[in-house]
């Protein structure tokens, strides 16, 4: 995936990078996204996403975890579901991936949008697979005797990728991981934080994979590898402390700062793709809930999530504004009175 090039050309990227300049100053931007939430979701009403007869008197829970995307993808889902009709509990910004998961197991909350990987990796306890169908299957089918039903995922894949800034881009010509191996030994730097750096599926084992293999003279030499905090390396990318920094690829400094994703071509990562799930029990008692979900999740693409994120993160909006907006951006909603 390579973002949006010239921020001239595109307002959102010109609001977004005076933003960021102005926050900056005040203090750096959070690590991972995390925002302090309300439960504030704007008034909403119906749109393509029309009321449903059945939905009326049913009451439905929509949790969340506590970070930027997880509270957008809530609000997302808070207002779909009030718009068809549905009485719905906002109990998004729940303090965690476990304690999240807890409330879907324990049935403190009927519906959340979860990445696959997530579910795969952290509570499932397996290794994660980097085709996104063959990841979701897996995690549908598992969760299935937890009586959790997953469905469809969206083409959004919010996992780890490496990044680098306008002139690096210009100046490499590079657009895949792949290419890192055509680029000249002393070009081949990089920012990570230090998990990644030592972690099993981290910076090695990715460099062993695209056969540019670490601490070798033909690879990657480790004076090469700068160990920085998560929230620093955007920032550090940006400003060319290395040519080739650690990011999550749904991240909303990827817009504000201009910063261009390098593909993972050779599929070493692997899939987080976001996809709602729901309680077995809550879903065969009000199947529209999957109607009206199913509207969403297709339209969830990286470019959409990096600028949505960057909206709350630099901009300051609200996650609830931040979602009606592009619910009726996309007319599956109007906005209530």
């Amino acid at each position: 995936m390579r973002t949006l090039r010239n921020p001239t050309r595109h307002p959102t990227r010109r609001r977004l990078l005076a933003a960021l300049a102005a926050a900056a100053v005040a203090a750096p931007l959070a690590a991972c996204g995390l925002q302090p939430s309300s439960g504030y979701a704007p008034p909403v009403g119906p749109g393509s996403i029309q009321r449903i007869d059945a939905a009326a008197g049913s009451t439905v829970t929509v949790g969340s975890k506590n970070f930027t995307e997880q509270l957008v993808l809530g609000k997302l889902a808070v207002l779909a579901l009030r718009a068809a009709g549905f009485t719905v509990v906002d109990a998004t910004n729940i303090p965690g991936s476990n304690p999240a998961r807890g409330a879907m197991v324990n049935g403190d909350t009927d519906v959340q949008l979860e990445y696959t990987g997530t579910a795969w990796v952290s509570y499932m306890g397996e290794t994660g697979i980097p085709d996104q169908q063959e990841q979701w299957q897996a995690v549908h089918d598992a969760d299935l005797a937890n009586g959790l039903t997953w469905l469809p995922p969206g083409p959004m894949n919010n996992t780890y990728g490496f990044a680098m800034n306008p002139e690096t881009t210009e100046r490499l010509g590079i657009e895949s991981l792949s290419q890192i191996a055509d680029v000249p030994v002393e070009e081949r730097t990089f920012c990570v934080e230090s998990e990644f750096r030592s972690r099993d599926d981290g910076l090695e084992p990715m460099l062993e994979h695209y056969g540019i293999p670490l601490d070798d003279p033909d690879g990657v030499p480790a004076d090469n590898i700068r160990i920085m905090d998560t929230g620093a390396i955007y920032q550090a990318t940006a400003d060319g402390a290395c040519n080739f920094g650690e990011i999550f690829t749904t991240d909303g400094r990827i817009l504000a700062l201009d910063l261009t994703v390098l593909a993972d071509d050779e599929k070493y990562f692997p899939s987080y793709n976001v996809a709602p799930y729901v309680r077995t029990e809550t879903l065969e008692a009000n199947p529209a809930i999957a109607d009206v979900l199913n509207r969403i999740s297709p339209l969830l693409t990286d470019e959409t999530m990096i600028e949505l994120n960057a909206r709350v993160d630099v901009e300051g909006e609200e996650p609830g504004d931040v979602a009606l907006d592009w619910l009726v951006s996309q007319g599956l909603v109007t906005r209530g009175g």
